[in-house]
């Protein structure tokens, strides 16, 4: 199985001034970091804030989204080239905010999961169910197309550095989370479904938990056979609580 990871995704939140004051406290406790792997997403504005801020740090830089063109006439787009020029290791793709609030489609995430992958990203893919779809018990069928339209795009091979990670569109942001054994049962269900393309990348992969984490509930979420951390969102705009997360994970 893979080390933990924590991925923080601060979404729109930031400011010069309080992200230097936010990584100077999660900085100062840096041991929490000492087995596992360590994300922070920022807003594209303070990715050069933030990396310089972390360069001599355990932490990753990583971007909220990207564009699936390598480059030309995409006025307000930003390539995978460009992450990758920036020292983001990590990129989220299809996030729940995305898919509902700016209509990506399955096919639109899978072309920017190729274009991170062409770039020497790590792509981190998001699924999930919303409430609806959790009440018709269609949870399995909706991750299942989620994941198969990747795999239909690049291949199996393209999971083999990648990230997914599961946040039921009910509990991201709603203080709701996934019971651990809710949660469970999904990330069992996405690795089954991996095994059955190739078991060893099925074992490797990263599967997060996302979703209204937080330092109360991430221990029982983590000790959970398949799942290998977490997507952070609010949670990881508080220093102490994602610490806290982190060493849950650890």
């Amino acid at each position: 199985m893979p080390a933990p990871m924590v991925i923080a995704n601060w979404k729109m939140n930031g400011s010069l001034i309080g992200n230097a004051s936010l990584l100077h406290q999660i900085l100062s406790g840096s041991d929490a970091f000492e087995h596992l792997e360590v994300g922070i997403c920022p807003p594209f504005p303070y990715l050069e804030q933030v990396s310089e801020q972390v360069s001599h740090s355990r932490i990753n830089l990583g971007a909220q989204n990207v564009s699936a063109f390598q480059s030309g006439a995409y006025t307000g787009e930003t390539s995978a080239a460009m992450l990758k020029d920036l020292g983001c290791r990590y990129v989220l793709l299809g996030h729940s905010e995305r898919r509902q609030l700016f209509q990506e489609s399955d096919h639109q995430v899978a072309a920017k999961f190729e274009a991170a992958l062409s770039a020497g990203l790590q792509p981190v893919l998001c699924i999930g169910e919303t409430l609806e779809q959790r009440q018709r018990e269609e949870t399995g069928r909706v991750v299942s197309t989620q994941i198969q339209s990747v795999i239909d795009h690049v291949g199996i091979q393209g999971f083999t550095n990648a990230v997914i990670a599961y946040e039921p569109v009910w509990a991201i942001g709603t203080g709701q989370t996934a019971t651990p054994e809710q949660a469970q049962e999904v990330h069992a269900h996405i690795r089954q479904l991996l095994t059955g393309y190739d078991a060893s990348i099925a074992s490797q992969v990263h599967i997060l938990y996302g979703g209204s984490v937080n330092a109360a509930n991430a221990r029982s979420l983590f000790s959970q056979k398949d799942i290998d951390g977490g997507l952070v969102g609010g949670a990881s705009l508080k220093p102490n609580d994602f610490l806290d997360i982190c060493r849950s994970a650890s």
